[in-house]
């Protein structure tokens, strides 16, 4: 997974964007569903990678008006 930046973002079809949304939301479940079990996550960093770049695609979301 890596980090999506605005612009990669704001190039991507509606139907990309969904596609991307769902996947980095599986992540996320994935990488908590670790985290609860008392594993030790590889990045610590991943949740909020992951939560900061669901919220891009939910604010262009928003700002296209889908």
């Amino acid at each position: 997974m890596t980090k999506l930046r605005s612009e990669e973002i704001r190039n991507m079809s509606p139907h990309e964007m969904l596609d991307e949304l769902e996947s980095l939301r599986m992540d996320l479940i994935r990488e908590r569903a670790l985290s609860s079990a008392g594993g030790a996550p590889e990045n610590p960093g991943l949740i909020g990678e992951l939560r900061r770049t669901i919220a891009r695609i939910k604010t262009i979301q928003n700002e296209r008006g889908l």
